[in-house]
């Protein structure tokens, strides 16, 4: 080693075999090694969300598709009901109903309870910093959320319970329940189950009258459709002689309407004759809903 400031005295560097070689760069070890410690946001964490996210969704468009929301019987104004929310707000009708939640503590109950509880869950992210997510090693946050979950469920079941006695002791019958039963009824004798507007298909009258193919020719197809039910703008030619007769359809080919322009001179440069054009109006003129 070298002493002082001579230049020429020898240095010898002297290496220690502890120290292994590099390797270059690193690798950190993945977030596995340290299980319920923390993980990656992206993609990991968020890739699970989502994948739980779609298999939910997938769960509701499969019960909304097979078991789609019935559109029953009208509702009846003038009957006496005794009112309830649904029931994903049972929770709270039922809490706004104790004592220290309505009355003279109406503040208290809707403003000071649930600032708290908001609040708290406002708070609960800067409060509970721990890395730790296994439920059981959490249980200020656990405990939280296990008497959370208790009380809903406690507050939902109590008014239910007590929304079907009030019911039973005035004698009433809900009416969606009168609905349900009336339905059920008329199911078993092949009636109607709906107060939806059932709408019959008119149909073709002389379907296979030679007036069907000049129909075809004249180009009418081109927005009233082959079928004759329109499409978007153009209305539906079905039914049509209830409202117009011979003459009227005449004048409409040659003059228009709204927004359907003159056919009168399509129909002729498609080879229609003006024999045709009135067996055509005389054809559509027969298309009725009632025969």
């Amino acid at each position: 080693m070298a002493h002082g400031d001579n230049s020429k005295e020898k240095i010898v560097y002297v290496g220690d075999s502890r120290v292994r070689r590099g390797n270059g760069f690193i690798t950190p070890p993945d977030y596995t090694a340290y299980p319920g410690k923390s993980e990656a946001f992206i993609p990991n964490f968020l890739l699970k969300e989502w994948m739980v996210g779609v298999v939910v969704l997938v769960g509701i468009l499969v019960l909304t598709i097979s078991e789609p929301a019935p559109l029953g019987f009208p509702a009846n104004a003038s009957a006496t009901v005794i009112p309830i929310p649904d029931w994903y707000f049972l929770f709270l009708y039922q809490y706004l109903k104790l004592p220290y939640a309505s009355g003279d503590y109406i503040v208290l109950g809707t403003l000071g309870v649930t600032g708290v509880a908001f609040g708290s869950l406002l708070l609960a992210p800067f409060l509970d910093t721990g890395r730790e997510r296994r439920f059981y090693r959490r249980p200020i946050a656990s405990s939280l959320m296990f008497l959370s979950l208790a009380a809903i469920i406690y507050l939902t079941n109590t008014a239910w319970t007590e929304y079907k006695h009030e019911m039973a002791e005035t004698g009433q019958i809900p009416e969606d329940v009168q609905r349900e039963e009336k339905a059920a009824e008329n199911r078993a004798k092949g009636l109607p189950t709906t107060s939806a507007v059932q709408t019959k298909e008119i149909a073709i009258v002389d379907k296979d009258d030679p007036a069907m193919a000049l129909y075809k020719q004249a180009t009418c197809v081109s927005c009233h459709a082959v079928d004759m039910k329109g499409g978007g703008g153009p209305p539906s030619l079905r039914g049509v002689g209830d409202t117009h007769d011979k003459e009227a359809i005449l004048a409409i080919i040659k003059n228009g309407q709204g927004q359907m322009p003159p056919m009168y001179d399509t129909a002729m440069s498609a080879g229609l004759s003006e024999q045709d054009i009135d067996s055509l109006a005389g054809w559509l003129a027969k298309q009725k809903s009632e025969q």
